[in-house]
């Protein structure tokens, strides 16, 4: 079969091996290509930073970090399909590396030899160039499984430093890893056992990452409260907003007010629902749809303008009628989608996507009704003694992580049929798009407990483990793994990559992972999870209830 690029970073990839001539996701061959010079652009940064990290010297590394972040985000599976936007910012990087590398020679920084440091092109070489420098690089089977593991967990790690830094809250310790981490895959220094121990380093700075968020969210906007969202529509015009920017989502409801425009939340933007400071927003409707693999039909009915904050869009058909209602801003991107633009100071003009909104037709309802969410950590602790007792007791047997993503392929339904199966001394613990295929469920409650504890978005596992670790020292346990807690996670992109590698690196064991083990997994990296961690595909679902509740 001919060849035009290769990419295997996400679970849909073409036959669980990789996608050769255009990306599951839509992404065309040439904007694969232009990501994997971008990414070794990020390498050739990191280490030049790294080594003048070392040797103690001034530099810019505000701005080095902030490229490499919102680069590594904007090459997350479904976020940017719009080879322009980065085709820019392969220009931005190699003038950076040219001017890191410039200040670094002029202050006597010893430089390791590198054609990731030395590289330098101009527009018309990019699809060259980027033909020699994507995965298959490295030739070595498990080290390259290794090394796109750690990239990987970079990619999903630097969306969420992403999130928290345009609420002010950055990290330099998280910063720093990150260069080292990507200076460590690219020098071709560090052997197998090396690379692991880089990988599960990977996860420790995850759960680092995911409690700055944390703590960048609650100090913002509030702790997430026990919520019953409204899934129904009103009879005003909507905006549609999806994605993961709780930062995009306060300035739309701060420019919607008072304009006879409502708010919607989409997809993985649901729990914005549940933090306090949006909830005095009396235009903040609620949730219209479901998993963002639907957007297709859903986002035909909602009639309205739609803002894409992040990653996760699916490619419009030819005869979409929605295809000039749609914007994005921050990594996100589409060939024909308007851009949002942010000044110097982080604050987005959403004037044109309000004017739109004025001229459609309120949202078509879908469905009616509420669903509940708001089971973050502190909602959750704050009723730990009833939790406790319910598990004492025997009503609570075991609690079921089913955190994640969603997807299109058909076996996800297995997802669906596993929470219609569990018993019902069971409560789900959920965070993700995941919760997608079971969230709507009459599942009911354990003691006025329901069995669906929704904590947030994918970034909000970092609850759950908060979660397990209070109940671990609670029940007086000397392992996390003792805990009456069993984990079914399903996968698809980046960003479950880190929430997996840093519940690894709190030693949590025995997770199933599905629909597919990560075809970025070589036979032998595969082994050592499995033997090391416990990691499990998952099976029928009689089987998976009888191994994992039994």
């Amino acid at each position: 079969m001919e060849q035009k690029m290769f990419c295997y970073q996400c679970q849909e990839t073409a036959g669980n091996k990789g996608c050769l001539l255009k990306g599951v996701c839509g992404k065309d061959y040439s904007t694969a290509n232009l990501m994997d010079l971008l990414i070794f652009n990020l390498k050739g940064i990191a280490i030049i930073t790294t080594a003048m990290r070392r040797a103690g010297v001034a530099a810019d590394y505000r701005t080095a970090d902030k490229t490499i972040m919102e680069s590594l985000f904007a090459t997350i599976t479904n976020a940017n399909f719009d080879y322009t936007s980065i085709a820019k910012r392969v220009d931005n990087t190699f003038a950076l590396k040219a001017r890191l590398l410039q200040e670094a020679t002029a202050q006597g920084v010893q430089l390791p030899a590198n054609e990731a440091v030395t590289m330098q092109g101009s527009p018309e070489e990019y699809d060259r160039l980027a033909l020699g420098v994507g995965i298959l690089r490295e030739t070595n089977e498990d080290l390259r499984s290794l090394k796109e593991l750690t990239i990987y967990g970079l990619k999903g790690l630097a969306a969420y430093a992403e999130h928290a830094g345009r609420l002010g809250y950055e990290d330099d310790e998280i910063n720093a890893f990150v260069e080292r981490a990507l200076h460590d895959v690219t020098m071709g220094l560090l052997s197998a056992d090396e690379l692991t121990a880089l990988v599960l380093e990977t996860g420790s700075f995850g759960v680092k990452v995911m409690a700055l968020l944390d703590k960048a969210n609650t100090e913002s906007f509030g702790h997430p409260e026990i919520t019953e969202v409204n899934i129904g529509v009103g009879n005003r015009p909507g905006i549609l907003i999806s994605g993961h920017d709780l930062k995009d989502m306060e300035m739309l409801l701060e420019q919607t007010e008072g304009t006879g425009i409502d708010v919607y939340t989409h997809s993985e933007m649901l729990p914005a629902n549940y933090y306090p400071k949006f909830k005095k927003y009396k235009h903040f409707i609620g949730n219209y749809g479901n998993a963002w693999w639907k957007q297709r039909e859903e986002f035909e009915t909602f009639n309205g303008p739609i803002l894409f904050t992040t990653n996760c869009i699916v490619p419009p058909t030819a005869g979409a009628s929605y295809r000039d209602r749609v914007y994005t801003t921050n990594a996100a991107g589409y060939p024909g989608f308007k851009y949002i633009e942010s000044d110097a100071a982080g604050h987005k003009d959403f004037s044109e996507i309000i004017a739109m909104a004025k001229t459609c037709q309120p949202p078509t309802a879908i469905e009616s009704g509420s669903i509940i969410g708001g089971f973050a950590h502190h909602q959750v602790l704050s009723m730990a003694d009833k939790v406790v007792e319910a598990v004492s007791s025997g009503a609570i047997r075991k609690f079921v992580v089913m955190s994640g993503c969603d997807g299109r392929q058909k076996g996800r339904s297995y997802f669906t049929e596993f929470a219609e199966a569990l018993p019902s001394d069971t409560v789900i613990l959920t965070s993700g798009c995941a919760k997608f295929r079971y969230n709507k469920l009459p599942l009911g409650d354990i003691g006025g407990i329901p069995r669906v504890l929704d904590a947030g978005q994918c970034n909000d596992s970092y609850s759950l483990a908060v979660i397990a670790l209070k109940l671990k020292e609670v029940m007086g346990l000397d392992d996390i793994n003792k805990l009456p807690i069993v984990y079914n996670i399903a996968w698809y992109e980046q960003k479950a990559v880190i929430v997996l590698l840093a519940l690894l690196s709190l030693g949590i064991k025995n997770i199933h992972v599905g629909p597919t083990l990560p075809a970025f997994l070589s036979p032998n990296v595969a082994k050592v999870l499995i033997d090391n961690f416990g990691i499990a595909g998952i099976g029928t679902v009689e089987e998976d209830i009888k191994t994992l509740i039994a």
